[in-house]
């Protein structure tokens, strides 16, 4: 870069709040897991302190829920306040961000009501010309497409199928973005100056991650074509976990980027890293790249123990194999009812905290019965998972893959009714 390049935090997917793994921390009164969050963010502000940043971005969904409680609304201003006063900060909404009822504010919308210095809160579809130390730039906003205010501007939609209304409010959110696109040449007035679209939505042909779990209604997809344009140098995107450049290897394109969740949420994202964007851009030209953080490890530990006459031994060697120091874990066994009979279910418990598990999520033990297809002899003496394992084998056409699926999202939502009634 010949020109004097604008530093760029980019991050999204905060979801402060997201308590599943988690225990109460007696001396603060905060859950361990949000904790884990509050952590992330603080990492991602000492790096932008230390590399000189100059304008932060934040691509939605601040909080877990849209009624964040005061100690977590506290905790995340502090680290916005941080974030302020190294550089101009500008936040849009996120569909976890937006108020539950016509006339509310959203979580995020304290911001702005108390003008807080070097803060932009955004909720509408506009350009801002934002002047940093290095330079101008100019943001295309695209806050969480509610379709309630799309359908606004829809003719005629009263009486229109689903399959009709779901076209015409792509179709309108489309013409939106183009227009941003055009509005971001006019606001640089000539200028040679970058120009970057924030947007909180999904892209057709994005991977999904764990934001299926947590999602707020249905989405409205968005074409990469459409936002994959020379008006944009980059576009910075929140609401898909998983990172990603959707524009990956098109030179001719801009980098189209979901910066992912700063945390795991749940062992769906076990995989996968996190972290957050660091962009560094003049009109036409950009580098950016993906600084990973140190979430908190999520690791399955899986044993078929169907002919296995040790079972218990076999399980405890196989945590030997495995660096679980700070993890949230599970165990997934398989049995035949001889085996199961013989396994310490306590030996493993007490093996996985040794070996410095901080959270035992589940030792699941699937048994194989002649009669796959009952519920068995006493299905009151089953937990809610193993019913749903139960059932699954009933049904006909789930594959082995998508049943997995099902069950680790059925296991974040019991654990998280867990923690909300503490049994």
């Amino acid at each position: 870069m010949t020109k004097q390049a604008i530093r760029v935090l980019h991050f999204a997917d905060t979801h402060i709040g997201m308590e599943n793994y988690g225990r109460i921390d007696a001396d603060t009164g905060v859950n361990s897991r949000v904790r884990d969050y509050l952590h992330r963010m603080d990492e991602m502000v000492s790096y932008a302190r230390e590399n000189d940043v100059d304008l932060v971005i934040f691509a939605g969904d601040a909080f877990k829920t849209r009624q964040p409680n005061p100690t977590y609304q506290r905790e995340f201003a502090r680290r916005i306040r941080e974030l302020s006063q190294l550089a101009p900060t500008v936040m849009i909404i996120g569909n976890h961000d937006i108020a539950p009822a016509i006339l509310r504010a959203s979580s995020i919308e304290i911001y702005h009501t108390l003008a807080v210095p070097n803060v932009w809160v955004i909720d509408e579809y506009v350009t801002e010309r934002i002047s940093t130390k290095r330079g101008d730039v100019v943001i295309g906003t695209a806050p969480y497409p509610m379709r309630a205010r799309i359908l606004e501007r829809l003719k005629n939609a009263t009486g229109m199928s689903i399959a009709d209304t779901e076209r015409e409010l792509e179709r309108v959110l489309v013409e939106i973005l183009e227009k941003l696109g055009h509005e971001a040449d006019e606001k640089a007035n000539g200028d040679d100056i970058p120009r970057i679209l924030v947007g909180h939505f999904t892209v057709s042909g994005a991977v999904l991650g764990s934001e299926r779990q947590i999602m707020l209604g249905r989405d409205v997809n968005v074409s990469l074509s459409t936002i994959a344009t020379s008006h944009w140098d980059y576009v910075a995107l929140g609401h898909i976990h998983k990172h990603q450049n959707l524009t990956h290897g098109q030179t001719d394109k801009p980098p189209v980027v979901y910066s992912g969740s700063i945390e795991r949420i749940d062992f769906g994202e076990e995989g996968d890293e996190k972290g957050f964007c660091w962009v560094e851009l003049c009109r036409g030209d950009v580098m950016w790249r993906f600084v990973p953080v140190k979430a908190r490890p999520f690791v399955t530990i899986k044993a078929d123990l169907r002919q296995d006459a040790s079972p218990t031994e076999t399980v405890i060697h196989k945590i030997s194999q495995y660096d679980l120091r700070g993890a949230v874990v599970r165990v997934l066994l398989q049995f035949k009812p001889e085996t199961e009979a013989r396994f310490n279910e306590k030996a493993v418990f007490e093996a996985l905290k040794r070996a410095g598990a901080v959270y035992v999520a589940a030792i699941r033990k699937e048994v194989e019965s002649p009669a796959r297809q009952r519920l068995g002899e006493n299905p009151e003496g089953l937990t809610h998972l193993q019913l749903l394992d139960r059932y699954l084998d009933k049904v006909k056409g789930v594959s082995a893959e998508r049943r997995e699926e099902l069950l680790s999202a059925a296991e974040s939502i019991f654990e998280e009714y867990k923690n909300r009634t503490g049994g």
